[in-house]
């Protein structure tokens, strides 16, 4: 089996290299026609990759910012500027007198850059809140009421003499207890349905009698 190679060439940083040292010397030549001569034409360049090497570990650390934004594109914008410059677009052994402001000026602007990028708090695009979940519907309690006890009945030596019994039975005393739970029963079917409540269905919700039912809706008309 063959070893792999301890030391691998890496195509995208071998393209990095060149092309930086292209820039660095672009901007090298640039500075020193602006009549920056000696090692001020070398700290030139070094300090706009720095300027924009700075900006990209801000973006990349601290997310989207415009602050960071706008001093990577400042210092991309002189790195291009002085490949497309030494290409032959100017003469540079004559610079214009705008392109010598520029090079004077760039120390106090990567001084200034280098400042914001280093010790302020930034201004991050803020990240809208995750929508609140909606809360959970909650089911009326309809559980009936515990119907009350019935009272003892009397032992059968204390029982009166019963008159004769009335042909059409008596209406079940309904406790007030119940009456209101049916009829807040009755208004929940009401709100649900449209339409009144029978007395099959209300007697099926309270679970009581027939005759119990009977009564409670005849309180309830």
């Amino acid at each position: 089996m063959k070893a792999r190679p301890a030391l691998r060439v890496d195509a995208v940083l071998v393209q990095a290299v060149i092309a930086g040292a292209l820039s660095f010397a672009h901007l090298h030549d640039l500075a020193d026609a602006a009549g920056q001569d000696g090692w001020k034409a070398w700290a030139y360049p070094i300090s706009v990759d720095l300027l924009l090497v700075a900006a990209w570990r801000r973006l990349r650390s601290e997310g989207p910012s415009r602050l960071a934004w706008c001093w990577f594109l400042i210092a991309l914008f002189a790195s291009l500027g002085a490949n497309v410059a030494t290409a032959g677009f100017l003469d540079l052994a004559n610079p214009p007198a705008w392109l010598r402001f520029g090079i004077a000026g760039w120390p106090a602007l990567a001084f200034l850059g280098g400042t914001l990028l280093a010790h302020s708090t930034g201004d991050r695009v803020p990240v809208p809140p995750a929508p609140a979940a909606p809360a959970p519907e909650v089911e009326p309690d309809i559980t009936p009421d515990p119907l009350p006890e019935p009272a003892p009945l009397a032992a059968a030596e204390d029982t009166p003499a019963l008159a004769p019994a009335d042909p059409t039975p008596a209406a079940p005393a309904v406790p007030a207890a119940l009456v209101d739970h049916a009829r807040k029963v009755a208004n929940d079917h009401h709100a649900r349905t449209g339409s009144p409540i029978d007395t099959d269905t209300l007697r099926a919700r309270l679970g009581v009698p027939p005759q119990l039912a009977d009564a409670i809706a005849a309180q309830l008309t």
